[in-house]
């Protein structure tokens, strides 16, 4: 912090930016910059020159990983605020904001400091930034799991915004809303947010990355729904965005594109996907992880799952979308494998359906109760010897249902009957 408060000032000119691009390291460039910020000047080549020496600044900190600087920083400029267009004020302060985010580790940093920018663009009646750095603080609420002060937070942001009909921010205000709801399994929420953005979006250009983005939430609820061929259709067009921009979110596109095809019973289609020409661009761990997932679901095998699951577990069970969806199917799958062994037998030792399937015996026990609930097979458990009945499915009599459709007629002649007997009684 010794070179931010250096007292000798550089004046802001080409000369002073191209000494600090020569310094020998970052340590002295970052010093020449704070003190090309500190001239007095406020004609408009030095203003002009101190947004530049503030833009190389930013990108110094950011490599040098300086966050508690940058956020020094964002006070120290707020006289030079003052001097400035509120538009170019609003770049600079969203800029800093952008570069913290950049440091791993600082999402404490950041709600902190968007806490402090919305205080001092409340005090300076900046309302334009101030709505945009309370959506950042809510993306950054969310990403935090404070869920509570985030929905609060938008409730009150969305009204506000909706009164100014400001198009592009109500996008990006409805999107973070519908992840929020959906965060909270609040389905129907997340889809009436979801929605809105797509109406605010349809009127006006909206950014391919942002359309991305609408795409990819969709492609989430519709697989939340078990809609996973739209689902997977959503993905295909949030991957697209996303890959032509190069951005780090076409990976999860492709993840998901692939869960909805295990999904779907199309496991076999995952290779065909992969070693396509946009898929050979991101192979690594996550790719390699849904490949694992898919040849367990092949070969109907719950040793492959766990091991699937076990070895990629950051790709897996850290991501929460993959793993609800995966629960769901390893249970299907352990279902299956249970029905199929324990097919021809009317009375089994469950120690030896544990052994056929390779799992823990009281994994076995714990399903087994849940299976015969479910109606999946008729049984019961004789616990005392350990062993599983399994009952012949009673047939049953079509003159059953019948006879009850009958009664259930007889029954509404009978009050047909009866009404038009009182109304004439009447």
């Amino acid at each position: 912090m010794s070179s931010s408060m250096e007292s000798s000032y550089l004046p802001a000119t080409t000369e002073s930016l191209a000494k600090a691009q020569e310094a020998k390291d970052a340590t002295e460039s970052i010093a020449i910059l704070y003190r090309v910020i500190q001239d007095p000047s406020s004609s408009a080549d030095a203003l002009r020159t101190k947004e530049v020496a503030i833009t190389n600044l930013t990108n110094y900190l950011t490599k040098e990983n300086r966050a508690e600087e940058l956020r020094n920083l964002l006070t120290q400029l707020r006289p030079f605020f003052a001097v400035i267009p509120k538009a170019k004020t609003a770049k600079i302060v969203r800029g800093i904001i952008d570069a913290v985010a950049k440091i791993p580790g600082t999402s404490d940093l950041q709600i902190s400091l968007c806490k402090e920018m919305v205080e001092w663009t409340h005090a300076e009646k900046r309302t334009f930034l101030r709505q945009r750095v309370e959506a950042r603080l809510a993306a950054l609420l969310l990403e935090n799991q404070e869920y509570t002060e985030a929905l609060t937070l938008l409730t009150s942001l969305i009204k506000e915004v909706r009164r100014l009909d400001d198009k592009l921010l109500l996008v990006d205000i409805d999107l973070l809303e519908s992840k929020l709801h959906f965060s909270l399994r609040n389905l129907p929420k997340a889809k009436a947010s979801l929605t809105a953005a797509r109406t605010a979006a349809n009127a006006i250009y909206v950014p391919p990355a942002q359309q991305g983005t609408i795409d990819l939430q969709s492609g989430i609820l519709h697989a939340e729904e078990k809609d996973y061929k739209t689902a997977y259709s959503y993905f295909f067009e949030a991957f697209e965005a996303f890959s032509a921009l190069e951005d780090p979110k076409a990976i999860f596109s492709l993840k998901y594109m692939l869960l909805c095809k295990i999904m779907v019973n199309q496991a076999d289609d995952v290779a065909g996907i992969i070693s396509s020409k946009a898929g050979l661009k991101y192979l690594g761990p996550d790719v390699d992880a849904m490949k694992a997932v898919a040849d367990a679901y092949s070969k109907r095998s719950l040793k492959y799952f766990e091991t699937a699951l076990r070895d990629y577990k950051s790709q897996l069970e850290e991501d929460p979308i993959v793993h609800r969806h995966l629960s769901s199917l390893y249970d299907t799958l352990l279902e299956q494998n249970l029905c199929r062994l324990i097919e021809p037998y009317s009375r089994v030792e469950i120690g030896h359906i544990a052994e056929m399937i390779e799992l823990p015996v009281d994994h076995v026990e714990k399903k087994l109760p849940q299976m015969i609930l479910d109606k999946k097979f008729a049984g019961t458990l004789d616990q005392g010897a350990g062993c599983l009945i399994i009952f012949e499915d009673p047939e049953t009599e079509e003159i059953f249902p019948a006879t009850l459709e009958t009664i259930s007629n007889v029954g509404k002649v009978v009050d047909s009957l009866y009404m038009r007997s009182a109304k004439i009684m009447a």
